[in-house]
């Protein structure tokens, strides 16, 4: 693997789990569910980011079965910041 690509990759990596933390802490914060299931979304799709390669490199999965895997991934942290925007009853109360 080319020491560009992976550098590209664990920065895109770091600026998701910073994305998800300040997430979390939003959470943490106000007790906002939706924020939970953002912090969430952001974890699955950082880490859907850079395990393709890991697949493909250290595992020897084909590029299509380790392609496949982190698709797979990156849409189960997309469905859950999708379901944060949308889904659930996510009442918050305002005082």
């Amino acid at each position: 693997m080319h020491i560009e690509l992976v550098i590209a990759k664990l920065i895109t990596m770091l600026l998701g789990f910073s994305i998800a933390y300040q997430a979390y802490r939003g959470y943490r914060r106000n007790d906002s569910q939706p924020m939970f299931y953002v912090a969430v979304g952001f974890v699955f799709i950082s880490f859907g980011a850079v395990i393709e390669g890991i697949l493909f490199d250290v595992l020897g999965l084909s590029l299509f079965d380790a392609g496949t895997v982190a698709t797979i991934i990156v849409a189960i942290g997309m469905l859950s910041v999708l379901y944060a925007l949308y889904g659930g009853n996510h009442r918050e109360t305002r005082g």
